[in-house]
Protein backbone atom coordinates (compact mmCIF):
# COMPACT_ATOMS: atom_id res chain seq x y z
CA UNK A 1 0.00 0.00 0.00
CA UNK A 2 1.26 3.42 -0.97
CA UNK A 3 -0.80 6.57 -0.54
CA UNK A 4 0.08 10.20 -1.18
CA UNK A 5 -1.19 13.45 0.30
CA UNK A 6 -0.26 16.99 -0.60
CA UNK A 7 -1.10 20.47 0.62
CA UNK A 8 -0.32 24.04 -0.37
CA UNK A 9 -1.02 27.06 1.83
CA UNK A 10 -0.39 30.79 1.70
CA UNK A 11 2.12 31.86 4.33
CA UNK A 12 0.22 35.14 4.78
CA UNK A 13 -2.87 33.16 5.81
CA UNK A 14 -0.92 31.41 8.57
CA UNK A 15 0.70 34.71 9.60
CA UNK A 16 -2.80 36.25 9.99
CA UNK A 17 -3.96 33.28 12.08
CA UNK A 18 -0.89 33.58 14.31
CA UNK A 19 -1.57 37.31 14.79
CA UNK A 20 -5.34 37.15 15.24
CA UNK A 21 -6.05 33.97 17.18
CA UNK A 22 -4.32 33.47 20.50
CA UNK A 23 -5.08 29.74 20.63
CA UNK A 24 -3.97 28.91 17.09
CA UNK A 25 -0.41 27.90 18.07
CA UNK A 26 -1.50 25.76 21.00
CA UNK A 27 -4.38 24.13 19.11
CA UNK A 28 -2.34 23.16 16.03
CA UNK A 29 1.28 22.75 17.12
CA UNK A 30 3.09 20.85 19.86
CA UNK A 31 5.43 22.66 22.24
CA UNK A 32 8.45 21.28 20.34
CA UNK A 33 7.05 22.49 17.00
CA UNK A 34 6.38 25.93 18.46
CA UNK A 35 9.90 26.14 19.90
CA UNK A 36 11.41 25.27 16.52
CA UNK A 37 9.22 27.68 14.54
CA UNK A 38 9.77 30.55 16.98
CA UNK A 39 13.55 30.03 16.72
CA UNK A 40 13.49 30.66 12.96
CA UNK A 41 14.04 34.11 11.36
CA UNK A 42 10.53 34.06 9.85
CA UNK A 43 8.34 31.91 12.12
CA UNK A 44 5.27 32.11 9.87
CA UNK A 45 7.12 30.25 7.08
CA UNK A 46 7.96 27.38 9.42
CA UNK A 47 4.47 27.25 10.89
CA UNK A 48 3.00 27.23 7.37
CA UNK A 49 5.28 24.38 6.32
CA UNK A 50 4.28 22.31 9.32
CA UNK A 51 0.60 23.13 8.84
CA UNK A 52 0.83 21.96 5.21
CA UNK A 53 2.75 18.90 6.42
CA UNK A 54 0.01 17.95 8.85
CA UNK A 55 -2.65 18.37 6.15
CA UNK A 56 -0.62 16.28 3.69
CA UNK A 57 -0.15 13.49 6.25
CA UNK A 58 -3.87 13.46 7.07
CA UNK A 59 -4.68 13.16 3.38
CA UNK A 60 -2.10 10.40 2.80
CA UNK A 61 -3.60 8.42 5.66
CA UNK A 62 -7.11 8.84 4.26
CA UNK A 63 -8.11 10.50 7.51
CA UNK A 64 -8.40 13.95 5.99
CA UNK A 65 -9.29 17.23 7.57
CA UNK A 66 -13.01 16.57 7.25
CA UNK A 67 -12.68 14.10 10.11
CA UNK A 68 -11.28 16.87 12.31
CA UNK A 69 -8.23 15.05 13.60
CA UNK A 70 -6.48 16.72 16.48
CA UNK A 71 -3.73 18.80 14.91
CA UNK A 72 -1.21 17.92 17.59
CA UNK A 73 -1.67 14.18 16.92
CA UNK A 74 0.53 14.72 13.86
CA UNK A 75 3.88 16.11 14.96
CA UNK A 76 6.58 17.16 12.51
CA UNK A 77 9.96 16.36 14.11
CA UNK A 78 13.61 16.26 13.14
CA UNK A 79 16.07 18.32 11.19
CA UNK A 80 17.27 18.63 8.52
CA UNK A 81 14.93 15.95 7.08
CA UNK A 82 11.51 16.19 8.72
CA UNK A 83 9.85 13.07 10.01
CA UNK A 84 6.39 12.41 11.40
CA UNK A 85 5.27 11.24 14.85
CA UNK A 86 1.65 10.10 15.17
CA UNK A 87 -0.28 9.81 18.44
CA UNK A 88 -3.87 9.52 19.60
CA UNK A 89 -6.73 8.69 17.24
CA UNK A 90 -4.73 9.28 14.09
CA UNK A 91 -1.92 7.06 15.37
CA UNK A 92 -4.45 4.30 16.00
CA UNK A 93 -6.02 4.90 12.57
CA UNK A 94 -2.63 4.58 10.84
CA UNK A 95 -1.75 1.45 12.80
CA UNK A 96 -5.05 -0.22 11.83
CA UNK A 97 -4.38 0.59 8.18
CA UNK A 98 -0.92 -1.00 8.43
CA UNK A 99 1.03 2.21 7.87
CA UNK A 100 4.64 1.61 8.84
CA UNK A 101 6.35 4.66 7.42
CA UNK A 102 5.50 8.20 6.35
CA UNK A 103 7.94 10.13 4.22
CA UNK A 104 7.42 13.88 4.29
CA UNK A 105 8.85 16.65 2.14
CA UNK A 106 8.18 20.33 2.84
CA UNK A 107 9.21 23.48 1.01
CA UNK A 108 8.26 27.13 0.80
CA UNK A 109 8.66 30.17 -1.38
CA UNK A 110 8.09 33.73 -0.21
CA UNK A 111 4.33 33.32 -0.56
CA UNK A 112 3.51 29.61 -0.32
CA UNK A 113 4.35 26.55 1.75
CA UNK A 114 3.89 23.07 0.31
CA UNK A 115 4.17 19.55 1.67
CA UNK A 116 3.94 16.07 0.20
CA UNK A 117 3.50 12.97 2.36
CA UNK A 118 3.85 9.35 1.24
CA UNK A 119 2.49 6.66 3.57
CA UNK A 120 3.56 3.04 3.04
CA UNK A 121 3.10 -0.33 4.68
CA UNK A 122 6.71 -1.33 4.01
Amino acid sequence: MISVGTDLIEIARIRRSLDRYRGFRDRCFTAAEQAYCESRPNPAESYAGRFAGKEAVGKALGFGVARAFAWKEIEIVGRPKPSVRLTGRIGTWAERRGVREIDLSMTHSRELAQAVAVATDA
